[in-house]
């Protein structure tokens, strides 16, 4: 699409609102194709010169003159290599930073003003009574340590305690038994990647100031399992009869959260570690849209056996990551904020990630390769789960009830 349609990449820029480089793309592409032309020749002609000499001297003539044009072309294409070894860097560079086509139906906007509300569940709780935020109801209830997690590791940590503990594991709980009757196999995934799987899930140098890297080692905490699940399959050709292959990834999530500020750095809504269970999708292409909306109902499901009142929303082309080509998010209702807040992103990536991580399929041994199309939606991010669940469940007497969703998990009524 580069090079056949550059009109739409400009336009799909545009619509991002993101500056790149796209002539200089362009250059470097065209650059390294005249040379790899080139090289190509030459390696001709060298080969050509080679059977001559060969012959010459198996002949018994002068080969003198030969070899010192043998000694010429080498000296160019060991010069012409380095040249296209520069332009296949410089396009790869370029190439790896370049965001995804945007899908038809996403809204086009700059920002998150753009967004599309496309349905909602359930209402506000009216309390008759004077509610609070998940901080004054579980720090004083001795369920949350934001004080003593600051001492030990710094703001945006925090110790859980007691019945908060027991809630965090029902909800991983919940939603391990929850993907799985949907066709999900749970995976347990590194917490930590290399770069090379990590430029495959995503544009890195977007991530950099999110993600923590380990020092002296090429490593990288995991900000989400998205990522080294998209990458457990890089190089591989899968059975294309066997798709699509859901997987309900389950980690911890470290993110540095640089930049960010306000009433989220208080409290446990915007945290640099959390769980998370993850739904991964790898999909057959035509397939793709229709994975991509059940993995959004799958999700809504899931939020309204918990009763979190919820809306869905269709994210802009401002507003939505580089790697999607459509993102719908969940927003929950938080109380204490009064507002809806973000609590699962649900997107197809297409073949963005399956290029970059070199992940094909075929129905049988002898057809062509395809790139198959990567998808994924969180099912709990347990941190701000949690926060809903206080701020919409809390009770006159200073408790907080306990869905019967998960009182498999957490056998009573109320923490």
């Amino acid at each position: 699409m580069l090079r056949e349609e550059p009109a739409r990449v400009r336009d799909m820029l545009r619509d991002r609102d993101v500056a790149f480089d796209l002539d200089g793309l362009l250059r470097s592409d065209g650059e390294r194709r005249r040379l790899i032309a080139k090289t190509d020749l030459l390696r001709q002609k060298r080969n050509a010169v080679g059977k001559r000499i060969a012959r010459i001297s198996k002949e018994g003539g002068d080969k003198r003159p030969l070899l010192e044009e043998m000694r010429g072309v080498s000296a160019e294409l060991s010069r012409l290599e380095d040249a296209q070894r520069a332009a296949e860097g410089r396009y790869a560079g370029l190439a790896r930073t370049i965001p995804n086509m945007i899908h038809d139906s996403v809204p086009r906007g700059p920002d998150d003003s753009a967004n599309v509300e496309v349905r909602r569940w359930g209402s506000a709780p009216s309390f008759g009574f004077g509610a609070r935020d998940h901080i004054d109801i579980a720090v004083p209830g001795g369920m949350l340590d934001l004080e003593r997690a600051a001492k030990v590791a710094g703001s945006r940590f925090y110790y859980l305690r007691d019945d908060l503990v027991r809630l965090n594991y029902a909800l991983i709980c919940y939603a391990l038994d929850f993907a799985a009757e949907r066709g999900y196999s749970p995976v347990q995934p590194p917490y930590m990647i290399n770069r090379s799987s990590m430029e495959g899930a995503v544009i890195a140098d977007d991530f950099e100031d999110v993600i923590y890297k380990v020092a002296d080692d090429d490593l990288y905490l995991v900000g989400t399992s998205e990522h080294a699940i998209a990458a457990m399959h890089s190089g591989e050709i899968l059975d294309g009869k066997k798709l699509p292959i859901r997987y309900a990834g389950i980690s911890p999530c470290f993110r540095r959260e640089a930049g960010a500020h306000g009433r989220d750095q208080k409290g446990i809504f915007r945290v640099h570690q959390f769980e998370k269970v993850e739904q991964f999708v790898f999909s057959r292409p035509e397939d793709s849209w229709d994975e991509h909306e059940r993995m959004v109902s799958a999700s809504e499901e899931f939020y309204r056996n918990l009763g979190l009142p919820h809306r869905v929303v269709l994210l802009s082309s401002g507003d939505m990551g580089k790697v999607s080509a459509k993102t719908y998010d969940i927003e929950a209702w938080m109380a204490g904020q009064d507002a809806f807040r973000e609590i699962v992103s649900c997107s197809n990536c297409l073949d963005f990630q399956a290029r970059r991580l070199m992940i094909r399929f075929r129905d049988k041994t002898n057809e062509e390769t395809r790139y198959l199309h990567t998808l994924n939606g969180t099912l709990v991010a347990t941190s701000r789960v949690m926060v809903s669940m206080l701020e919409n469940f809390q009770t006159a007497d200073g408790h907080v009830s306990v869905p019967a969703a998960l009182r498999r998990y957490i056998p009573k009524d109320s923490i």
